[in-house]
Protein backbone atom coordinates (compact mmCIF):
# COMPACT_ATOMS: atom_id res chain seq x y z
CA UNK A 1 0.00 0.00 0.00
CA UNK A 2 2.08 3.36 -0.71
CA UNK A 3 1.60 6.11 1.43
CA UNK A 4 1.20 9.99 1.44
CA UNK A 5 3.15 11.32 3.80
CA UNK A 6 2.66 9.25 7.09
CA UNK A 7 -0.65 8.22 5.74
CA UNK A 8 -1.91 5.78 3.67
CA UNK A 9 -4.06 6.22 0.65
CA UNK A 10 -6.67 4.74 2.68
CA UNK A 11 -6.43 6.97 5.18
CA UNK A 12 -5.99 9.97 3.21
CA UNK A 13 -9.18 8.58 1.07
CA UNK A 14 -11.73 7.95 4.31
CA UNK A 15 -10.71 11.59 5.15
CA UNK A 16 -10.94 13.78 1.74
CA UNK A 17 -14.49 11.71 2.19
CA UNK A 18 -15.52 10.09 4.88
CA UNK A 19 -18.08 7.31 4.53
CA UNK A 20 -21.35 7.75 7.23
CA UNK A 21 -20.73 11.64 8.16
CA UNK A 22 -23.10 13.81 9.92
CA UNK A 23 -25.95 13.06 12.37
CA UNK A 24 -29.12 10.79 12.59
CA UNK A 25 -31.81 12.24 13.93
CA UNK A 26 -33.44 10.16 17.49
CA UNK A 27 -30.77 8.08 17.51
CA UNK A 28 -31.03 4.77 19.55
CA UNK A 29 -27.35 5.60 21.43
CA UNK A 30 -24.33 8.25 21.45
CA UNK A 31 -20.97 8.05 22.22
CA UNK A 32 -19.43 11.16 22.77
CA UNK A 33 -15.37 10.84 23.09
CA UNK A 34 -12.92 13.15 23.12
CA UNK A 35 -9.04 14.11 23.90
CA UNK A 36 -7.78 17.17 25.28
CA UNK A 37 -4.13 16.88 24.24
CA UNK A 38 -5.04 16.61 20.50
CA UNK A 39 -8.48 18.47 20.59
CA UNK A 40 -10.25 15.73 18.75
CA UNK A 41 -13.79 15.21 19.34
CA UNK A 42 -15.91 12.44 18.31
CA UNK A 43 -19.94 12.29 18.34
CA UNK A 44 -21.02 8.63 16.76
CA UNK A 45 -24.68 8.27 16.54
CA UNK A 46 -26.77 4.38 15.99
CA UNK A 47 -29.71 3.27 15.30
CA UNK A 48 -30.32 -0.29 16.55
CA UNK A 49 -32.19 -2.96 14.05
CA UNK A 50 -32.61 -6.92 13.93
CA UNK A 51 -30.89 -9.29 11.59
CA UNK A 52 -32.63 -12.16 10.01
CA UNK A 53 -31.81 -14.46 12.88
CA UNK A 54 -33.69 -11.77 15.16
CA UNK A 55 -30.22 -10.37 16.56
CA UNK A 56 -30.01 -6.58 17.18
CA UNK A 57 -27.42 -5.19 14.80
CA UNK A 58 -26.08 -1.75 14.18
CA UNK A 59 -28.41 -1.10 11.45
CA UNK A 60 -27.35 2.80 10.91
CA UNK A 61 -23.88 4.57 12.02
CA UNK A 62 -23.19 8.25 11.38
CA UNK A 63 -20.41 9.98 13.12
CA UNK A 64 -19.25 13.88 13.23
CA UNK A 65 -16.13 14.63 14.60
CA UNK A 66 -14.13 17.49 15.24
CA UNK A 67 -10.07 16.93 14.67
CA UNK A 68 -7.12 15.80 12.54
CA UNK A 69 -6.92 13.77 9.40
CA UNK A 70 -6.16 10.45 11.34
CA UNK A 71 -9.45 11.34 13.60
CA UNK A 72 -11.54 11.98 10.88
CA UNK A 73 -10.45 9.00 8.73
CA UNK A 74 -10.75 6.65 12.19
CA UNK A 75 -14.21 7.93 12.61
CA UNK A 76 -15.05 6.65 9.36
CA UNK A 77 -13.66 3.31 9.52
CA UNK A 78 -15.30 2.43 12.30
CA UNK A 79 -18.67 3.26 11.34
CA UNK A 80 -18.06 0.50 8.10
CA UNK A 81 -16.60 -1.94 10.75
CA UNK A 82 -19.85 -1.44 12.69
CA UNK A 83 -22.72 -1.66 10.24
CA UNK A 84 -24.51 -4.36 9.80
CA UNK A 85 -22.93 -6.14 13.49
CA UNK A 86 -24.34 -7.46 15.73
CA UNK A 87 -24.32 -6.01 18.90
CA UNK A 88 -21.75 -8.08 20.29
CA UNK A 89 -19.75 -8.34 17.24
CA UNK A 90 -19.32 -4.33 16.88
CA UNK A 91 -18.19 -4.35 21.17
CA UNK A 92 -15.20 -6.47 20.10
CA UNK A 93 -14.37 -3.61 17.51
CA UNK A 94 -10.97 -2.29 18.61
CA UNK A 95 -7.93 0.17 17.51
CA UNK A 96 -6.37 -2.49 15.93
CA UNK A 97 -9.29 -3.46 13.65
CA UNK A 98 -8.97 0.17 12.87
CA UNK A 99 -5.78 0.28 12.03
CA UNK A 100 -5.28 -2.80 10.01
CA UNK A 101 -8.58 -1.41 8.47
CA UNK A 102 -6.43 1.85 7.49
CA UNK A 103 -3.58 0.07 6.48
CA UNK A 104 -1.74 1.62 9.35
CA UNK A 105 -1.31 5.13 11.31
CA UNK A 106 1.32 7.12 12.10
CA UNK A 107 2.68 5.89 15.99
CA UNK A 108 1.32 9.43 17.08
CA UNK A 109 -2.17 9.34 15.59
CA UNK A 110 -2.73 5.53 17.15
CA UNK A 111 -4.87 7.11 20.03
CA UNK A 112 -7.20 8.52 17.33
CA UNK A 113 -8.22 5.19 16.96
CA UNK A 114 -8.75 3.91 20.62
CA UNK A 115 -11.08 7.32 20.33
CA UNK A 116 -13.07 5.93 17.41
CA UNK A 117 -13.77 2.49 19.15
CA UNK A 118 -14.43 4.31 22.19
CA UNK A 119 -17.19 6.04 20.53
CA UNK A 120 -18.89 2.95 19.47
CA UNK A 121 -18.35 1.48 22.62
CA UNK A 122 -20.69 4.83 24.43
CA UNK A 123 -23.28 4.81 21.88
CA UNK A 124 -23.96 1.14 22.49
CA UNK A 125 -23.40 1.26 26.33
CA UNK A 126 -26.08 4.40 26.08
CA UNK A 127 -28.35 2.26 23.95
CA UNK A 128 -28.12 -0.76 26.56
CA UNK A 129 -28.38 1.54 29.61
CA UNK A 130 -31.83 3.78 28.16
CA UNK A 131 -33.31 0.80 26.82
CA UNK A 132 -32.60 -1.15 30.14
CA UNK A 133 -30.72 -4.50 28.55
CA UNK A 134 -28.25 -5.85 30.04
CA UNK A 135 -24.93 -4.54 29.64
CA UNK A 136 -22.33 -7.26 29.28
CA UNK A 137 -19.16 -6.70 31.54
CA UNK A 138 -16.65 -6.14 29.70
CA UNK A 139 -18.40 -3.30 28.29
CA UNK A 140 -19.12 -2.07 31.90
CA UNK A 141 -15.31 -2.34 32.43
CA UNK A 142 -14.45 -0.38 29.46
CA UNK A 143 -17.43 2.49 29.90
CA UNK A 144 -15.89 3.00 33.80
CA UNK A 145 -12.12 3.26 32.43
CA UNK A 146 -13.76 6.09 29.89
CA UNK A 147 -15.90 7.49 32.64
CA UNK A 148 -12.27 7.39 34.45
CA UNK A 149 -10.58 9.26 32.02
CA UNK A 150 -13.38 11.86 31.26
CA UNK A 151 -13.26 12.53 35.12
CA UNK A 152 -9.61 12.99 35.29
CA UNK A 153 -9.30 15.57 32.13
CA UNK A 154 -12.11 17.23 33.68
CA UNK A 155 -9.86 18.06 36.72
CA UNK A 156 -7.19 18.84 34.32
CA UNK A 157 -9.20 20.62 31.59
CA UNK A 158 -12.10 22.19 33.39
CA UNK A 159 -12.28 25.17 30.57
CA UNK A 160 -11.44 22.94 27.69
CA UNK A 161 -14.62 20.63 28.77
CA UNK A 162 -16.91 23.83 29.40
CA UNK A 163 -15.46 24.56 25.78
CA UNK A 164 -16.28 21.11 24.33
CA UNK A 165 -19.69 21.50 25.93
CA UNK A 166 -21.23 24.38 24.54
CA UNK A 167 -20.19 23.42 21.19
CA UNK A 168 -21.20 20.14 20.90
CA UNK A 169 -25.09 21.49 22.52
CA UNK A 170 -27.97 19.74 21.95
Amino acid sequence: MSRLGPYTEKAIAHFRDPHNYGRIKNPDGVGKVGNPVCGDVMHLYIKVGKNKKGKEIVAQVKFETFGCTAAIATSSVITDLAKGKTLEEAVKLDRQDIVSSLGGLPPVKLHCSVLAADALLEAIYDYLGKNKKEIPKDLRLRHARIEREKKEVGKRYKDWVKIEEEFYKE
